[in-house]
C-alpha cells in the first residue's frame, strides 16, 4: 500500500505514481585468503637448521659464544695497565696470607743417619732461611740436589706435624780404596765415590784397587777378593790393566794375571792349583790365566838357577844374560868361605 509508506514516492499530479529512486548496496569485503606458507624453507634456512643439528654447533652457541663474549669483555677490563696491577696485588696479597699461616711454616730441621760433614753440607742446601713456609720449600729439589753428594745413597724428605723438616739420610758404605794418577779415593760396593782420601793408611781396613777404569768394575773387584779368601794375608790388591783386565798382586812380587772374561772363574781355579800343590808358596813370579786352555808359570830367578845348575847350565842374572864363570866361582868360594 504505497499510502502507508511516508519514505515511499509521492504520486503525481494527475494521479500518476512515481518510482523510488534505486540506491546501490554496498558490497560486501571479498573474505581474504590465508596465505599458504611454502613448505620448502629456503636454501639458507635449511643449511642453518642441519647446522644446528651438529652437537659441535650446538655445544659452540650454547658454550663457546658466552665464553667468548666473557673473554672479550675480561680483555677488554684487563687492557688498562693499572686494573691489572690492582688485580694482581689483590691475588699475591692472598696468596701470602695464606702461604705465611702459622700452619704452613717450617721452624727447623731434623737429620738422621749423617755424618758431620754431611749434616753440614744438607743444611747449607736449605734454598732458604727458617722459619720459612712450606710452600717455598721444593722438597724434589732439594732431594735432587742432595743426591748430589758423593757420600750420600738415599735420601727422605717430608715435613712432620709441627712444622719439622725431617731428611732420614742413607749413606753410602766405603768398600774399597781406588789409587789413580790423581790419587786416592773411597768407592762403594758399587763402584761410586764416596769420598777422597789423604793416603792408605786413612782406612788400612780396606782392600785397594789401582788403574785407570777400576773403579767400573769394583763389583768384579769385590768378588775377586772374597775368592780370595786363602792368600788374603798376602794380598796387597787388585791392579786393572788397559781398562779390561785384572792382575792379582801378592807379596814377594808375585802377580796373578787373570782373563779378560771369566776373571772369577780362572781365579777360583788358581785358589784351587794352590791349595792342592801350594803353587804360590813357591819361587814362583807370574802366573799367566789369560789363556784358558794353557796357563803358564814362571818361576823366580832362583829356582831358574837351580834348575840350571842341576843341568850343567851357566847361571843367569836379572837381566837374563848368563854370569860369566869367575863371578860365578868367586861368588861359590865366597859361600864357601862364609859357611867354613
Amino acid at each position: 500500500m504505497p499510502g502507508l509508506n511516508p519514505f515511499g514516492p509521492r504520486p503525481a499530479e494527475g494521479g500518476a505514481a512515481r518510482p523510488a529512486p534505486v540506491r546501490p548496496v554496498p558490497a560486501r569485503p571479498a573474505p581474504k585468503t590465508a596465505v599458504r606458507r611454502d613448505p620448502a624453507p629456503s636454501r639458507l634456512a635449511y643449511r642453518l637448521n642441519r647446522m644446528m643439528l651438529r652437537p659441535l654447533i650446538r655445544r659452540l652457541v650454547r658454550i663457546g659464544l658466552p665464553a667468548f663474549m666473557a673473554a672479550l669483555v675480561a680483555g677488554i677490563w684487563l687492557s688498562d695497565e693499572t686494573r691489572r696491577a690492582h688485580l694482581s696485588a689483590g691475588i699475591d696479597g692472598i696468596v701470602d696470607r695464606i702461604q705465611n699461616r702459622e700452619a704452613f711454616l717450617v721452624h727447623s730441621m731434623e737429620i738422621e743417619g749423617a755424618s758431620a760433614v754431611v749434616d753440614k753440607g744438607l743444611r747449607a742446601m736449605l734454598p732458604v732461611d727458617l722459619p720459612a713456609s712450606s710452600f717455598d720449600i721444593d722438597l724434589e729439589s732439594l732431594r735432587e740436589r742432595v743426591l748430589k753428594l758423593d757420600a750420600v745413597e738415599a735420601v727422605d724428605l717430608r715435613i712432620k706435624p709441627g712444622g719439622i723438616l725431617s731428611a732420614v739420610v742413607t749413606e753410602r758404605v766405603p768398600a774399597v780404596l781406588w789409587r789413580h794418577a790423581r790419587g786416592i779415593e773411597l768407592l762403594d760396593k758399587t763402584g761410586h765415590r764416596v769420598a777422597s782420601a789423604t793416603s792408605r793408611d786413612v782406612r788400612g781396613d780396606l782392600p785397594i784397587i789401582a788403574g785407570e777404569g777400576a773403579d767400573r768394575a769394583a763389583p768384579e773387584a769385590l768378588a775377586l777378593l772374597d775368592a780370595a779368601g786363602p792368600i788374603l794375608p798376602r794380598l796387597r790388591g787388585l791392579e786393572r790393566v788397559g781398562e779390561r783386565r785384572w792382575d792379582v798382586v801378592l807379596d814377594r812380587g808375585q802377580r796373578i794375571k787373570l782373563p779378560e772374561d771369566g776373571a772369577l772363574r780362572a781365579f777360583e781355579r788358581a785358589m784351587a792349583m794352590d791349595q792342592a800343590q801350594q803353587m804360590l808358596s813357591r819361587d814362583v813370579t807370574v802366573v799367566d790365566l789369560r789363556a784358558e786352555a794353557r796357563p803358564v808359570v814362571r818361576i823366580g830367578l832362583d829356582a831358574q838357577n837351580a834348575i840350571r845348575r842341576a843341568r850343567g847350565q851357566q847361571e843367569i842374572g836379572p837381566d837374563g844374560k848368563p854370569i860369566p864363570t869367575e863371578t860365578t866361582a868367586g861368588k861359590a868360594g865366597k859361600t864357601k868361605k862364609n859357611s867354613g
